[in-house]
């Protein structure tokens, strides 16, 4: 009876509950006056020639191009394509297709490909931009229009706003080069900047590939003391997982996944349609098989690119090289390469992240890394990443493999003075390049600071202040953070913890609807790995951006160190009706649990209700056609509605 009063009770308690706001803008206290200059990704400058016989330029790269190339080649030869993907459907057989792209590939960008021992095949090739004066944005929006050279427009569009349009700029360099070379023309860029503001100092936006370009300048450079603040968003410090896939072609390869794809446009859209659901993964087979035939035709053009072996992480490095590349045909490719593994990518070497970081910050720059984590690479290494970037190699965090956590009671392996283990218990930040100033955000999808109030706002924060700022400075930007993009819709953590993590001193979960357009109406929140609270079915109803709290019931164990997670499953006004996230949390309430040290790691799974009612098996089924999810969520919704009835039928009993 005292159970089901309680039941009623609550119900009244959590229609009434209390609304609350936890949105806000980036903070300016101190505006910078120094000049801001954005490091962009991977192949964003714009490359050309000039013609022998028209003297006129001629673009030899940028996307726009590069589409119109593919598409008119494409187009010239559709017969040919139609017949190839013919024989593949027949025999099975994808070499046709890939060597008449391939081929195509390499005969349209001849004029950027490298030559065996890495340097420029065409050295009549010129980036289109390059001086402060034609590369400041003043200059570029008047100058073109149509969006060319504007570099991480959205982001930089507000930079411009604040410190000025003739005061912000967009550093052009040969992607091509290698890390090395292309920090040393970030050096001469710099200088350039500052003699043509009369700055002492700059500050430095940098983005994925940008990322491990400036990160190798601090490194080697730092202690010039010429760069006042330095964002490094999804660095790839120290590299990439879609370069080892690409590279790996002989082994593994590619094997992208339909869902992951999927979720990756959802975050760049910010979609707030669930359309994971609604697709099967796996039916990208063709494709992956397509791209692994493809890349060794391709490999005659960017094969000797000196930033795609810098793109390899280190553990891997050696074995490919060893693989790929010759020791004479190569040895320059291979001298620098090697150079930029040995000594800077590694903990060992004489100018590595970790103490080059250091020295730059004590030279007077404010190095900061904004990454993401618990990501699955896009196309298949099985590591914790942004879907492009390894969160080890843009971090320096040791990182539990993918799918795994580090188990109950774990200590992290630098004493800090302060907790560094994520609420997943995946990463431990402790052992990262700089482990105060670096942000982790759970699914935070490559190249989407812009999809995010907390990433956007942080990266404001960080960027425009003539402040020193660490991961104790804001509470609104606490260390660790799960994505508050859209695409997912709803966002909870406890009322009185940092998020993802709580303590006794907690009374609610504040569940926020982060949708711009669509309401979301909660349908059952259930809790797995642990038995100390539970919730009880209540429909909470909220409006976009709008935040509420959710009274649980129990109490918290007398531990620290112990995972648990808590799953919201919803209703949502559009295309797809239902949804569900999940939610980490670490309980720090006591002393630490008790570790395994001789088994690290446990799954990051939680069985739900339905896995062990339906079995092994059927749960394999559902998987298998891409409904497991919308299954589970319709099972712990029924199932709530069931116990509170059954709570409603003891009452009256």
């Amino acid at each position: 009876m005292k159970k089901a009063l309680s039941l009623l009770l609550s119900l009244v308690m959590l229609v009434s509950v209390c609304s609350m706001g936890i949105s806000g803008a980036y903070e300016i206290t101190n505006k910078t006056e120094y000049p801001v200059i954005v490091v962009p990704g991977f192949m964003s400058s714009e490359l050309y020639k000039i013609d022998e016989e028209t003297g006129e330029k001629v673009t030899v790269w940028s996307w726009g191009a590069a589409a119109d190339l593919v598409g008119g080649a494409s187009s010239g030869n559709l017969g040919g394509i139609v017949s190839d993907f013919a024989t593949y459907l027949l025999a099975g057989d994808v070499d046709p297709i890939a060597k008449r792209l391939g081929e195509g590939f390499n005969r349209i960008f001849a004029d950027i490909k490298s030559n065996p021992d890495g340097t420029p095949y065409n050295k009549d090739v010129y980036l289109a931009v390059s001086s402060p004066e034609e590369t400041n944005f003043k200059y570029l929006r008047e100058t073109y229009p149509d969006g060319r050279h504007h570099q991480e427009a959205e982001i930089m569009s507000h930079v411009c706003d604040e410190v000025g349009e003739e005061n912000t700029f967009a550093f052009s360099y040969d992607f091509r080069l290698g890390a090395v070379d292309a920090a040393e023309c970030l050096r001469d860029y710099i200088d350039a900047v500052l003699e043509y503001t009369g700055s002492e100092k700059v500050n430095i936006f940098a983005v994925s590939h940008g990322g491990q370009v400036t990160g190798t300048y601090l490194t080697l450079y730092g202690t010039e003391g010429k760069v006042n603040n330095a964002v490094l968003t999804f660095p790839a410090l120290g590299g990439a997982g879609i370069a080892y896939d690409a590279f790996n072609y002989n082994h593994e390869g590619f094997n992208f996944g339909d869902v992951g794809l999927l979720v990756f446009i959802q975050h760049a859209m910010m979609l707030e349609e669930d359309l994971q659901y609604i697709v099967e993964a796996g039916l990208l087979g063709f494709l992956d098989e397509l791209a692994s035939a493809l890349v060794p035709y391709c490999f005659e053009t960017i094969g000797y690119w000196g930033s795609l072996w810098d793109f390899i992480p280190l553990e891997y490095y050696d074995a490919l090289k060893e693989e790929l590349l010759d020791k004479e045909i190569n040895a320059g490719l291979i001298e620098k390469s090697d150079f930029m593994h040995y000594e800077i990518m590694s903990a060992d070497g004489e100018y590595n992240y970790y103490d080059g970081f250091k020295k730059a910050q004590q030279a007077g720059t404010n190095v900061y890394i904004m990454a993401g984590y618990d990501i699955q690479i896009v196309t298949g290494m099985s590591v914790s990443s942004d879907a492009i970037i390894p969160t080890a190699s843009a971090t320096g965090a040791v990182c539990a493999p993918l799918g795994e956590r580090f188990a109950d009671g774990y200590v992290q392996a630098v004493d800090t003075g302060f907790n560094q283990l994520s609420p997943t218990m995946t990463v431990d930040a402790s052992t990262g390049y700089l482990p105060e100033h670096t942000w982790y955000i759970q699914d935070y999808h490559h190249g989407m600071t812009y999809k995010d109030e907390y990433t956007k706002d942080l990266l404001y924060t960080l960027l425009l202040n003539d402040e020193s700022y660490d991961v104790h400075s804001f509470e609104r930007f606490p260390q660790f953070h799960a994505t508050s993009n859209p695409a997912h819709a709803i966002h909870a953590q406890f009322d009185s913890s940092v998020e993802g993590y709580v303590s006794g001193e907690d009374n609610v979960l504040v569940i926020t609807n982060v949708c711009k357009d669509s309401s979301v109406m909660i349908s059952a929140i259930n809790v797995r790995g642990t038995d100390d609270i539970s919730f009880i079915f209540a429909p909470v109803v909220l409006a976009p951006g709008e935040s509420k709290s959710v009274k649980f019931f129990g109490e918290f164990s007398e531990v620290s160190l112990s995972n648990f997670e808590i799953c919201i499953s919803y209703v949502i006004g559009n295309l797809t009706p239902v949804g569900q996230r999940t939610f980490d949390f670490v309980l720090m309430n006591g002393e630490a649990a008790d570790f395994d040290s001789e088994n690290p790691y446990v799954s990051a799974k939680y069985e739900n209700g339905m896995d062990e009612i339906i079995g092994e098996d059927t749960v394999d089924i559902l998987d298998k056609y891409g409904v497991k999810t919308l299954a589970s969520i319709i099972y712990e919704t029924v199932m709530k509605i069931y116990d509170f009835i059954v709570g409603i039928i003891d009452f009256f009993a």
